[in-house]
């Protein structure tokens, strides 16, 4: 069975040359949207297999043209349409670098093995990303950067990320 990964969803059209608005889900913005990739729209039943034609930044948005989808009428229907890759088509990583979805749901401890709680979800607002922590105790999330100074260690097999709390990252 085909193992599929989330690359962005289509929130509208944009202008009348058959570009569509994407907001992004993906580590790979670059090689996803790349000219001449394949990307796989899922609306109905049916996956529709996309080639990109074009790629470019516009706002928080990514507009995309597909190959054979020329101007509005071809693309209306795709609205709301989530685009995915098919999962053996991921990305090489680096050493130190994650998928998201890896991330997520990892238990958090300081240095000192306390246990701070459960990584909810992952901000990119500029240089580097912010891992959310759902207090374990309750209290309000826990924002991480993920720099070296802070996350010490990601180990994934046990599903554990140490770090090291720099002061006035807890209140």
């Amino acid at each position: 069975m085909t193992e599929w990964l989330n690359v962005g969803k289509i929130v509208n059209t944009h202008g009348v040359r058959g570009e569509v608005r994407v907001i992004s889900r993906t580590d790979f913005p670059e090689e996803r949207y790349a000219v001449g990739s394949k990307l796989y729209l899922f609306k109905n039943d049916q996956p529709i297999s996309l080639t990109v034609a074009s790629h470019r930044k516009h706002k928080q948005f990514d507009l995309l043209t597909f190959e054979g989808y020329h101007n509005i009428n071809d693309v209306v229907q795709m609205k709301e349409g989530i685009l995915k890759v098919k999962e053996d088509q991921g990305g090489q990583l680096a050493e130190e670098e994650f998928y998201y979805r890896d991330i997520i749901g990892l238990e958090v401890y300081t240095e000192e093995g306390e246990f701070l709680g459960k990584i909810k979800e992952i901000l990119s607002p500029g240089a580097n990303d912010v891992w959310v922590v759902q207090s374990a105790g309750g209290g309000k999330d826990l924002l991480l950067p993920y720099i070296e100074q802070v996350v010490k260690h990601v180990d994934l097999a046990e599903g554990k990320v140490t770090v090291h709390l720099m002061e006035g990252l807890r209140d």
